[in-house]
């Protein structure tokens, strides 16, 4: 899977290319052992490179790996400072009868990764960050948006929960994702850089939302009992990850928000109607503050220093002063608000209004609602990326997009939007409180998961429609964020990077400095993974999205592809053996499918009576079996209606005998 995202590095990384391009560079090569080691010395500093693998004793194709760069003085050997460097690795290429001609080449290929080429990226771009996809079962999925494994996915792992995340938040500065999973009572915390579960902390009952300090301090947790009883908030201090206060503060479910300068905390309770404000320096509750009857949520304005708080049944959006903690104003709409948020820099202040099908613009200058612009059908979340607010709602496939540039008093909003899938987010089931958009780091883009499709997808800011998608193959997609997996100073001079090694073979590792600027490619070798050479050769089935409701009687024509190692469909097959029955258990029917269009395949099913049936495909001259690849359901029911509404299109799952499912968690309802 081709994203085509075009990258921006800073400016001064492209000058230190037009410096490479107008030197002589000597390659420095290693011979690939179970560590890849040289070493430069130039213009005054001197820069030792290493690759060594992560998983096993040998570099090898699938499997992690890591680079380090150490830069120190060529006079006095103390670490080199104030660097941001960049790197990249790709395949090894030579100019034939050319002096230095492989520096040459590959300082060619970064000037043409730093120009974001359309279709011209390295394997492995250490300069940008992975996507993590919150899945309904008790797991969070990793993937390295820039690599294809094996040309199949782009899946880097798969992180194992005690129980279905809800919510998350990712701390950049220590490397860590916190998650909350209501039904054990506890946060995981998930090293980004080994992407794996570190600690699981309780936190008290039923932990839901969870939301960080600015200063990366403590990680305020919701805590919504759901016996009915009085909730409140549990205090961790991240850097022992130990818990530091916990507070009652009323019945229903709690948002949060923090204060810019990390002084001040409001946590809402939903039947309470009022705001328990508390001072994060004593960790003590200042006061509660009435906000009317249905407190939905909470968001804090930089720029005018004061707490928002929407109230569902009431229409209002009341205003607290962040310094004199008193309501100084409240601003009238309709019933049906809910979600709320604001911009990085508190600018502007977005609030939802879910049965009007509108987004209303604050304006913290003024404390004015200045425009409502309609969106698509049930509007439900916002986020954010620099230019735009993305606006995602329960009735529609369609994202709406709303142009940060085009608000201000006496002018007219631009809304734009484009289709993230095929179904609306409300047919995919139970939704948790994490984000389905997520800006991507250094571009102007966004990631948006359509549960309903149980696919994640890349939209570039001023396309039509998203470029690519990332299908959740055995699992369903909820939510998403991204980890940042840029080159990080581990100790004074040492820079490191860690990915999963894209293929077998030679390679530049290209390194590109600020302080001097220089770019300079250093080489090593990965070896050829045997467990990944079998997975080239195997075959799978891919299901299309199809209906999947229909009345006793009638006849599921089931569609699929079936697809090689390499991703692409085959074409031609006779012996395309369909297996279906209805569960629990009844006679099993085959039925040889027949090619509808290139590598497109087709099954009657007769559904003939009410009830679930499992479908399966075999094709014995690919020695594919039918326990080899995932099934695909229909369902029977006598209700027209129900028979009548669209449906969503089942991902490939192990079958049930072998498997059984995670209980999904409950949603947390916000109105």
């Amino acid at each position: 899977m081709n994203t085509g995202k075009r990258w921006f590095i800073a400016c001064g990384l492209a000058a230190a290319c037009a410096l490479a391009f107008a030197a002589e560079q000597t390659a420095a090569q290693a011979a690939a052992t179970k560590t890849a080691a040289s070493k430069l010395v130039k213009d005054g500093v001197v820069i030792d490179f290493e690759a060594l693998p992560l998983e096993g004793t040998e570099l090898m194709e699938g499997m992690l790996s890591e680079v380090r760069f150490k830069v120190t003085d060529e006079r006095t050997g103390a670490p080199v400072r104030g660097n941001r460097p960049a790197a990249w690795l790709d395949a090894g290429a030579n100019l034939q009868a050319q002096a230095g001609g492989a520096q040459r080449e590959c300082v060619q290929k970064i000037g043409l990764y730093l120009k974001g080429a359309v279709g011209i990226r390295p394997l492995v771009d250490m300069n940008g960050y992975y996507l993590l996809v919150m899945n309904r079962d008790a797991s969070i999925t990793v993937i390295d948006p820039m690599v294809s494994m094996a040309g199949r996915t782009s899946t880097l792992t798969s992180v194992q929960l005690k129980g279905p995340p809800i919510d998350w938040v990712n701390n950049g500065d220590l490397k860590r994702l916190y998650v909350s999973m209501p039904s054990v009572g506890q946060v995981a915390v998930v090293d980004t850089e080994s992407f794996k579960v570190v600690a699981d902390i309780a936190a008290g009952t039923d932990p839901t939302r969870v939301v960080l300090q600015p200063d990366g301090r403590y990680l305020w947790v919701g805590n919504n009992p759901r016996d009915g009883k009085d909730g409140g908030v549990t205090v961790i201090d991240v850097r022992d990850q130990k818990v530091v206060m916990s507070a009652t503060t009323g019945r229903g479910h709690h948002e949060i928000a923090l204060s810019s300068d990390s002084r001040t905390a409001f946590v809402t309770n939903r039947d309470e109607g009022t705001v328990s404000v508390f001072d994060t320096g004593t960790l003590k509750k200042t006061k509660d503050i009435k906000v009317g009857a249905v407190p939905l949520s909470v968001a804090y304005s930089a720029l005018s220093r004061a707490a928002y708080v929407s109230n569902g049944k009431d229409g209002t959006i009341t205003v607290i002063d962040g310094s004199k903690l008193e309501t100084v104003k409240t601003i009238q709409a309709k019933p049906g608000l809910g979600p709320l948020r604001f911009t990085a820099d508190g600018r502007w202040g977005m609030v939802v209004n879910t049965p009007e099908g509108v987004v209303h613009v604050i304006d913290p200058g003024s404390n004015e609602i200045i425009h409502s612009p309609k969106v698509q059908e049930q509007p439900f979340q916002v986020s954010y990326t620099q230019g735009f607010a993305y606006v995602r709602s329960l009735g529609s496939e369609r994202v709406s997009m709303i142009n940060l540039g085009s608000l201000g008093v006496g002018k007219e909003p631009i809304v734009q939007s484009f289709a993230a899938g095929s179904y609306a987010p409300k047919m995919g089931g139970d939704l948790p409180l994490a984000d389905a958009v997520v800006a991507g780091l250094g571009e102007a883009a966004a990631f948006v998961v359509s549960p309903a499709d149980n696919a994640t997808y890349f939209y570039m800011e001023g396309m039509n429609a998203p470029m690519s998608s990332y299908p959740s193959r055995g699992k369903f997609a909820r939510a998403v964020t991204v980890v940042d997996r840029s080159l990080r100073e581990t100790e004074p001079g040492v820079f490191s990077g860690r990915f999963r090694m894209p293929a077998a073979g030679h390679f530049d590792v290209a390194l590109s400095l600020e302080q001097p600027r220089l770019v300079h490619c250093f080489s090593t070798d990965a070896k050829v993974n045997p467990a990944l050479e079998v997975l080239r050769q195997r075959v799978g089935v891919e299901y299309l999205p199809q209906a999947r409701m229909f009345k006793p009687k009638d006849v599921a024509n089931v569609r699929f592809r079936i697809i090689e190692g390499t991703g692409e469909p085959k074409a031609g097959l006779k012996d395309v053996i369909v297996r279906y029955f209805l569960v629990p258990a009844s006679a099993p029917k085959d039925v040889i499918a027949k090619e509808t269009s290139e590598g497109v395949y087709e099954v009657p099913v007769e559904v003939a009576e009410a009830g679930a049936y499992y479908v399966y495909v075999s094709v014995p001259s690919l020695k594919l079996g039918f326990n080899d690849s995932g099934f695909f359901s229909v369902m029977a029911r006598p209700d027209p209606a129900a028979a009548a509404a669209p449906a969503v299109p089942a991902a490939p799952t192990a079958a049930p005998a072998k498997v059984k499912p995670a209980k999904p968690a409950k949603p947390v309802k916000q109105g």
